[in-house]
């Protein structure tokens, strides 16, 4: 007698290859697609990164708009104005001492 062997039908090969294959495109998809897993990771680290520069640049711009203020017209800081006078035109007087 012969013993046959059943073989699975190749409608069920092809019914698998088809669904491990797609499971693996989404999967792949999910983690490094364009709205994947890693690129959440990167948005979240560029937001954290420009948050803090946002932060900084706020901190900037209070200082620039102090010493604005302090020489305006409205409010005149001398000691400020001759800070400033003295640095952008190198000026010095004959008794002081400059060190660098």
């Amino acid at each position: 007698m012969s013993v046959s062997r059943s073989r699975p039908a190749l409608g069920v090969v092809v019914y698998f290859a088809l669904a491990s294959g797609l499971g693996f495109y989404f999967t792949f998809a999910a983690v490094q697609g364009d709205y994947g897993v890693f690129r959440r990771v990167q948005a979240t680290a560029e937001k954290a990164a420009l948050t803090a520069e946002r932060d900084r640049l706020k901190i900037e711009v209070a200082r620039m708009e102090n010493l604005t203020r302090r020489l305006s017209d409205d409010y005149l800081d001398l000691d400020l104005l001759d800070e400033r006078a003295r640095d952008v035109l190198g000026l010095i007087r004959a008794d002081e001492i400059v060190i660098h």
